[in-house]
């Protein structure tokens, strides 16, 4: 059967070898605390000093079955199997002491993990039988499985009062929906079995054997609302619940769904300690027991932890005056943008702050008492990709590429550079002053929140070399930070006082890119000195955070942390050059023309074929 095989079958990777400071080998009892980061392609474990360093890092790929088109699933035991084979290699290679081991956290994809709630089994979640008769307990609905349609419209059409803590509209990336699917195609008998995680929470729940639940996977992907937020009791929301026909999560207390804390449940912030590693987790590890194990966070929001306390100067104007430099409501002013596909846009705030199409807020989740937003762009580097594999030009670009040893995007870069200098241009800007490309090709998800959006471009021509498609992948790339301008401009006139940007991920080695984001936001662009490893290293601080927990249960807070154990980071600056702001913000006004004007030509043409029948 086609879909009995994964799509890509888990196997070992090399591991990146990160630099390590030699001063360790002298002192083998400094703490280590390790970070354990489970993405979508793979689990990853970096193990970090006292000091906040990463000495040790190793990654191993995770299985991924499509059993259907839209259908993408996993595998909590595959996954910890990488886990654990990760953690091992990165201890070994490094030769760092399992007893040297203070802490662990935990960060993953906002994936739904069902277990059964007699046997803590993992339960298939494989049409139409569920009932693993493959072996590989594909437990695990992936965040990009696109099944619950149906259920998705049926929860966003309560209108119910929850939904203003996610947008607006619940997307079919987040779990509820994903539950209701699996109650409307299993039997009653096997869906009165499940039990509901978050993987990250699934993971904790793994290592410490405890049912604890972190505030950052129920409020932000579950339609939990905090106790006391817009007069919630219980934070799961049973007239809810209730009305989207999953009347029976309610039972005994929302048990299956984490129970309701200090009843029959616990739930944390990020980093708190929610157990300790087991005697089981500890041997699949080869760690000792006892480790103190952090409560996890969704993977984007590691992200945030390992970028925005970087160790940067920038000048008062974005600062946030009154206050030390390092203090917690500096974090206001930055937005952490966690780039990889796609991008997430996460910003922090002291009071509630709602923003059209950006996801929040979200209290509790980070830091208590403080309210977190997530904005996003559907896709930046596959946006990249799709343009320069699609276009005529690009095998014969590859080839060239190659022969000067470098990557595409490395290639196109210079090119860029050698076009404007044969062009005798003032800078690379004016290469694409008269292409104006709009790239929600893959839908939009902030600010507009409609995945019906789509892409245009004027300006085409039929040039095929590798000048047009140099050009096509300017336009695109500046697309990219004008989205990123208006996403940010939507934010601030909601209440948030962004005034920077803290990148991580693969496009911060674009320096086109990071210039163009820069100038076009008109803001500097902080990049962290682990461009690969911003996400892992935050869910190390995690496990310093449950480290530190002393025997009254109190322990450092978690921006104090990331002050001490982040590294100083790269600035890029926003251009000075005036005629390049100009013709930026000019392009910046025909993007918004370009979005505003999609929505009108469908709206208009919607209007004018109501009516009309299909043959």
């Amino acid at each position: 059967m086609a879909g009995s095989m994964p799509i890509r079958q888990p196997y070992r990777q090399q591991s990146r070898q990160m630099s390590t400071d030699p001063h360790n080998e002298l002192r083998p009892e400094m703490d280590h605390y390790i970070g354990i980061d489970v993405g979508t392609g793979s689990a990853r474990a970096c193990i970090m000093n006292g000091k906040g360093d990463i000495v040790g890092l190793a990654s191993e790929n995770i299985g991924l079955w499509q059993p259907e088109p839209g259908y993408y699933e996993q595998s909590t035991t595959n996954i910890w199997r990488c886990i654990c084979s990760s953690v091992q290699r990165a201890m070994n290679q490094h030769n760092i002491d399992g007893t040297t081991i203070r802490g662990i956290g935990f960060d993953a994809t906002c994936s739904l993990a069902v277990f059964t709630n007699d046997t803590d089994e993992p339960q298939c979640i494989t049409g139409p039988d569920f009932s693993n008769k493959d072996g590989h307990d594909r437990n695990v609905v992936l965040w990009l499985d696109h099944r619950p349609i149906e259920e998705t419209n049926k929860i966003n059409a309560t209108n119910h009062n929850l939904l203003r803590y996610v947008g607006g509209k619940m997307s079919i990336e987040m779990e509820i929906p994903k539950v209701l699917w699996l109650k409307n195609h299993m039997t009653k008998e096997q869906f009165d079995r499940c039990k509901f995680y978050d993987l990250t929470d699934a993971l904790t729940h793994m290592a410490t054997g405890n049912e604890t639940r972190s505030f950052c996977s129920v409020v932000c992907k579950q339609g939990f609302v905090p106790v006391g937020v817009d007069g919630s009791v219980k934070g799961w929301q049973e007239d809810f619940l209730k009305e989207i026909g999953l009347e029976d999560l309610c039972n005994d207390n929302f048990k299956r769904l984490g129970g309701v804390d200090g009843v029959n449940g616990k739930y944390l912030t990020a980093g708190e300690i929610c157990g300790t590693l087991s005697e089981k987790a500890a041997e699949d590890m080869g760690l000792p027991a006892g480790i103190a194990i952090g409560s996890g966070v969704i993977d984007a929001y590691a992200g945030w932890i390992g970028t925005v306390g970087a160790k940067v100067h920038l000048t008062n104007h974005e600062l946030s005056a009154g206050v030390p430099s390092n203090d917690v409501s500096q974090a206001f002013t930055r937005l952490a943008a966690v780039a990889g596909t796609s991008t997430c846009h996460i910003a922090m705030s002291k009071e509630a702050v709602f923003v059209p199409g950006v996801w929040g807020p979200y209290r509790d989740v980070l830091i208590p008492n403080y309210w977190l937003a997530e904005g996003g762009q559907s896709a930046t580097g596959e946006l990249l990709k799709h343009v320069l594999e699609t276009h005529p030009a690009f095998q014969e670009t590859m080839s060239v590429a190659e022969t000067f040893n470098a990557n595409i995007y490395d290639y196109l870069n210079e090119h860029l550079r050698e076009m404007a200098e044969k062009a005798q241009a003032p800078h690379l800007s004016w290469l694409g002053r008269h292409f104006f490309f709009y790239g929600d090709l893959f839908g939009n998800r902030s600010p507009i929140a409609d995945p019906n959006m789509t892409g245009s471009v004027v300006g085409l021509s039929s040039d095929r070399s590798i000048d047009g498609l140099a050009l096509y992948y300017y336009a695109t790339m500046e697309f990219i930070a004008l989205q990123t301008h208006q996403i940010i401009e939507t934010m601030n006139k909601a209440g948030h006082v962004i005034s920077s940007i803290f990148m991580s991920g693969s496009q911060c080695q674009n320096d086109i890119l990071m210039s163009l984001m820069a100038t076009a936001c008109d803001m500097p662009v902080l990049i962290p000195r682990y461009v690969h490893a911003a996400v892992v290293h935050g869910a190390a601080m995690l496990g310093a955070k449950a480290a530190s927990t002393d025997r009254h249960g109190k322990s450092e807070s978690l921006w104090n942390i990331m002050d001490r154990m982040s590294k100083p980071g790269k600035t890029v600056l926003p251009h000075k050059d005036e005629s390049q702001k100009k013709l930026l913000a000019t392009k910046y006004k025909i993007f918004l023309e370009q979005c505003e004007g999609q929505q009108r030509y469908r709206k208009e043409v919607d209007e004018a074929i109501q009516g009309w029948k299909k043959n």
